[in-house]
């Protein structure tokens, strides 16, 4: 029970503040719900392509092997998964109506992912895991969906923009998502240094893109 509270706490108090900077109009709970319950399952998928991905991994030197496991095996099988159910769960749904809706569902999925994530590794690692995971891992997730959603939602709302933003609501969580692990993956004393900075700039980054969305929401309600 304690190792379930630990693992899961993160992850509820991030989904409770992405819910409520959705002031604009509230996304329905069972969608809500279908979206951590999708990143929950695709976890499954995950499990087995990284497998596959990491079978085929070439003898290279301890920095390239980082680079391979950090970007190919980890950062674009999540990321992916993560886009494939953003993309099949809300693209088409009446309730995207919102710039800021992106955030929200792809923060949800990533989520249940990092949900599911945690419990597996605070099990393993025990509740010291689960703290250091609670300020990195889970927010990095949520994060990496900040930035997905983000650039998701202008695809959907702008039209003329959909191919170059959709692009990039793939390839940005999956840079930065590559970048978090290949520092930790490393093992060079330099690059763990870079590590607490950079989890700052994701933090910074992330809010921003929040806030800015969040605000053109709350205007355009002023407007109508």
């Amino acid at each position: 029970m304690i190792v379930l509270l630990i693992s899961l706490a993160p992850v509820l108090i991030i989904l409770f503040y992405v819910y409520f900077r959705d002031k604009y109009e509230k996304e329905p709970i069972s969608l809500l719900f279908k979206a951590i319950l999708a990143g929950a399952i695709i976890v499954i998928p995950v499990i087995i392509v990284e497998r596959i991905i990491g079978a085929f991994q070439p003898q290279l030197s301890q920095l390239l092997e980082a680079g391979y496991t950090a970007f190919l095996v980890a950062a674009f099988t999540e990321e992916s998964f993560k886009y494939l159910a953003l993309f099949l769960l809300i693209w088409k749904s009446p309730h995207f109506n919102e710039k800021f809706d992106g955030i929200v569902y792809a923060v949800f999925i990533s989520l249940g992912f990092a949900a599911v994530e945690n419990v597996m590794y605070v099990v393993q690692g025990g509740m010291s895991t689960g703290l250091i995971r609670s300020f990195t891992a889970v927010p990095a997730h949520a994060l990496f969906g900040v930035m997905m959603g983000y650039y998701f939602g202008i695809a959907h709302m702008y039209p003329e923009l959909k191919k170059p933003y959709l692009w990039r609501a793939i390839l940005v969580p999956f840079m930065l998502h590559g970048i978090y692990d290949f520092l930790l993956m490393s093992n060079l004393p330099i690059l763990l240094l870079a590590f607490i900075p950079y989890m700052l700039y994701l933090y910074f980054a992330g809010f921003r893109k929040m806030k800015i969305t969040s605000d053109a929401s709350i205007f355009r309600d002023e407007e109508e």
